[in-house]
């Protein structure tokens, strides 16, 4: 029998924030994955390793987790005052598709270095030595978001002394601004609150009647409080993800906010849309000990947050969820905002599993809604390998 040979494709698999993924310039991926669809998929699932039934990846550049199961797309951006167009796929471990419904903050923080290194900002707008502010167009969620790139030498410097909970080594600080960052895709209609609510009451069968703060920043969120699912907030990772009925039950919880949040139109959808929305708990600021063994007191943070991604607690906290934490922190009433005491606030640094995490926004009301012009948060990104990823010929 004859096999079709591998093909090569020019990649670079970057670390950006807590996350990795691979990053493909949109002109070196085969034309058939060129446009959306059936091929694009089909030859990003062989690359990242899915689907796997083993749910490690080995065949593939993911690592068996959602933080590590990502690919990236860009291109020369189409559109006025913006560098670079950002494409974000979720890949799924253990089932054949991919997520396009959502951004990445974490990955986000790589997206500008790798737009300059890869030759698709134009060459006026980096500085020799200095700050290049790149400006990229979310295709995704169809939002801005401004990274501010350190640049020496005319190259991108990635390394430094900014230190990122969840993350080991130190690297160059990037900061984000997430522009206008409450969502208005999917039948939201431009609304923070979908159900016009700052706090809801989400029936969830076979859970109870949740209070639950629904918002559209970053990336759609559903917020419950940790006490009433039976959580202190403090949690790490294997106490949930070791627990097959928890997942389930924030699973179920999930369908049916993504059901009050107008995301999809009956449960059964969720099991198609992994990636949004995302459910998180929150908690009034407590010690613990995170997952590195490093002390968190109470006194340094103002709030604790738990998130879940792709079906799993996350390690640390992913960066869109960032985003709709100091969204939800900034707007009085919310159970975030309720989480830190309540009031006014323009930042907060809340406690996550890997640590903590600091991220601003300013609220204010426009005729009765709620508008947050930006969320700022600060994260570091580096290339850990360059050349091309290699797939079957036939596999796409």
């Amino acid at each position: 029998m004859t096999y079709v040979p591998q093909i090569k494709i020019p990649a670079t698999y970057i670390r950006g924030g807590t996350s990795k993924g691979v990053f493909f310039r949109l002109q070196d991926l085969p034309e058939a994955a060129q446009a959306p669809g059936a091929a694009r998929d089909a030859l990003l699932l062989r690359v990242i390793g899915s689907p796997d039934p083993y749910g490690k990846q080995i065949d593939g550049m993911g690592g068996a987790t959602s933080s590590t199961s990502k690919a990236v797309i860009l291109a020369k951006s189409s559109r006025a005052d913006h560098d670079v167009d950002y494409l974000f796929g979720q890949v799924a471990i253990d089932k054949a598709f991919v997520d396009w419904s959502g951004n990445c903050g974490n990955l986000s923080a790589a997206v500008g270095s790798f737009a300059i290194s890869a030759g698709l900002v134009d060459a006026s707008r980096i500085p020799h030595n200095g700050v290049a502010v790149i400006r990229i167009w979310q295709a995704n969620i169809a939002k801005t978001i401004i990274a501010h790139i350190p640049i020496t030498g005319g190259e991108v410097q990635e390394t430094g002394d900014f230190e990122l909970d969840g993350v080991t080594f130190p690297a160059a600080e990037v900061q984000l601004e997430f522009m206008d960052p409450a969502a208005d895709e999917d039948g939201a209609g431009g609304a923070m609150f979908p159900t016009g609510n700052l706090v809801d009451d989400l029936e969830v069968p076979g859970v109870g009647t949740l209070k639950a703060t629904m918002i559209n920043a970053g990336i759609p969120t559903i917020f419950v409080n940790a006490e009433a699912i039976g959580y202190t907030g403090t949690e790490l990772q294997d106490a949930i993800n070791s627990d097959a009925k928890a997942l389930a039950r924030f699973e179920t919880i999930r369908a049916y906010g993504a059901v009050r949040m107008g995301l999809i139109k009956h449960i059964d959808e969720a099991a198609h849309r992994q990636h949004t929305p995302k459910v998180a708990f929150v908690a009034r600021p407590a010690g613990y000990v995170s997952s590195s063994g490093k002390q968190v007191a109470a006194v340094e943070i103002d709030l604790l947050v738990r998130a879940l991604s792709m079906g799993k607690l996350h390690h640390a906290m992913m960066g869109t969820a960032a985003v709709a934490i100091g969204t939800a922190a900034a707007i009085p009433g919310t159970l975030v905002n309720l989480a830190t005491g309540g009031g006014e606030r323009t930042a907060v640094r809340f406690g996550h599993p890997s640590g903590t995490l600091r991220v601003g926004a300013e609220a204010t009301q426009i005729k009765g809604e709620w508008v947050v012009k930006k969320a700022i948060m600060s994260r570091s990104a580096r290339v850990l390998m360059e050349g091309w990823v290699r797939i079957p010929g036939d596999a796409f």
